[in-house]
């Protein structure tokens, strides 16, 4: 079915832009003229209007529901989004971050009035504490990138407090992408450590580029192959032999929390993304927050502020002093993502230890059931088990005509969101499936039925590939030329 000259399809609209669809001296509201005012600008005050569109109240709200109906997110389909743990949020977790003691708090309110937000401040870091086996943990970053920035941070301090500058970071090709970003911001040189051949960090390869100038090694364990490295035992001793420290990307955590503690596996410092393992909202831009465990070596050089517990209560230290010498500085105002640390908080007093460890083992049962039910439809680099997400290549279309692209937006049609796509780089048209502990065995009886579906339509030949390379078909918006649209991108409107 085509859509209509208006370009609009059955209940969904075509949507104008809010500035398209005003209409000058238009309003939903009738204002009084403003009072004259006293000229305090030196004649600098606005000459004309300011291009605000104008409308009546059932527009704009028309306008603003009509774009929820577009949005596609965990709460409405299975989103199975290899690497980033799209999984479902509880709405206990959002009813206890807007309570209104905790909602209605002020960063600069004196400590003797916020001491219930301090004390959930310092029952999270006794839990991520316990559950890694680190001895210190920094709440202040903001996201898992900047938990990257303040590990490396540490790093740096620690080595410039020993008198060895060094400026080399090692990040194997199975890492997350942001890892070699927040070495570079840093200021350390970067350079790769290729794979072997089951996926993992060749050691050989490794133990050949330590030296001493080596700050650290940032390894992503389990790694974005789905896969535990199972030499990171040799792989911590090798390390640490060369005076460097290990780094751990905990982005792949939710694998393994209740299962493994990193700090008997050797690592050094590791953050912790709470929207993936903890079950707080991910994406659209944020909140985030990337909690950093620290081993004993690195925690004198935690950023500020420090969260204390004395005789007159909970305190948080702002200020490099006699407690805190060798702290590598400040690297956020204020305290941190208080909301997203609540919700996280909540998550894990309603699971508990042992739900939690639960958690990782349903979510690992979940990659292997799509791992062991696809593997014949499509091609897996890997042979199994994996861990959290399951990996496949594009072998299975050779010679189809049709790429990883195409059959990722096929599946926009059949009402799923694609997987990952061409992620790790060492698998040629990766694409990366995550189903998470909270889909059930039906929702993912349903994905394999689609894409075995898919797979074999793509395989049949004919004009198969010209209908893959024209999907979606179904959505609001057709294909969008991604490589264009990062290149040139519209970011306002502008009348004609």
């Amino acid at each position: 079915m085509t859509s209509g000259g208006g370009g609009h399809r059955g209940l969904v609209l075509e949507e104008a832009l809010l500035f398209e669809q005003g209409s000058p001296g238009q309003s939903g509201v009738d204002l009084p003229d403003p009072a004259p005012v006293i000229d305090r600008l030196g004649g600098l005050e606005r000459k004309g209007p300011i291009g605000l569109p104008c409308l009546s109240e059932p527009e704009v709200v028309r306008h603003y529901t009509r774009l929820s109906q577009k949005n596609f997110g965990i709460d409405t389909v299975f989103y199975p989004l290899g690497s980033c743990t799209m999984k479902h949020n509880p709405r206990l977790n959002e009813k206890v971050a807007r309570l209104a003691g905790f909602a209605d708090l002020h960063p600069f309110q004196p400590e003797s009035t916020v001491q219930g937000a301090l004390e959930v401040m310092g029952q999270i870091a006794q839990w991520l504490k316990t559950l890694t086996g680190m001895p210190a943990i920094a709440l202040s970053p903001a996201a898992g990138a900047h938990g990257e920035f303040c590990g490396l941070m540490t790093i740096r301090a620690a080595h410039d407090h020993r008198g060895e500058p060094r400026r080399r970071i090692l990040v194997p090709d199975s890492a997350h992408g942001t890892n070699p970003a927040s070495a570079a911001a840093c200021g350390f040189a970067v350079e790769a450590v290729p794979a072997n051949g089951r996926g993992r960090v060749d050691l050989a390869a490794l133990r050949a580029k330590l030296g001493g100038d080596v700050a650290a090694l940032m390894l992503t364990n389990p790694n974005t192959c789905g896969l535990f490295e199972d030499e990171i035992l040799e792989i911590a001793e090798a390390v640490h032999s060369a005076g460097a420290f290990f780094y751990c990307d905990g982005a792949n955590y939710n694998a393994i929390v209740g299962r493994v503690r990193v700090a008997d596996l050797g690592i050094d410092v590791m953050h912790i993304n709470l929207h993936k393992t903890f079950s707080t909202p991910h994406g659209g831009g944020g909140p985030g927050a990337g909690p950093t465990v620290l081993s004993e070596a690195l925690a004198p050089f935690a950023p500020l502020p420090w969260l204390v517990h004395g005789p007159a209560g909970w305190q948080l230290r702002e200020h490099a002093g006699p407690d805190a010498p060798q702290t590598c500085g400040r690297i956020k105002g204020f305290h941190g993502q208080f909301g997203v640390l609540l919700r996280a908080l909540a998550y894990m007093l309603s699971m508990g230890g042992d739900g939690l460890r639960q958690a990782a083992e349903d979510a690992v049962l979940n990659a292997n059931y799509l791992l062991v039910s696809l593997q014949d439809a499509l091609s897996a680099p890997f042979p199994g088990p994996c861990m959290h997400e399951a990996l496949f290549d594009d072998r299975f279309l050779k010679e189809t005509g049709v790429t990883t692209l195409d059959f990722a937006k096929a599946l926009i049609d059949q009402g799923f969101h694609p997987m990952t796509m061409y992620f790790p780089l060492v698998v040629h048209g990766a694409l990366l499936m995550e189903p998470t502990e909270t889909e059930s065995k039906r929702t993912l009886d349903q994905f394999i039925a689609t894409v075995k579906a898919l797979a074999a339509q793509a395989r049949s030949g004919g004009e198969a590939a010209e209908i893959f390379k024209a999907a979606p078909l179904q959505t609001p918006r057709r294909r969008l030329d991604e490589t264009q649209a990062a290149r040139q991108p519209v970011l306002r409107w502008r009348p004609a």
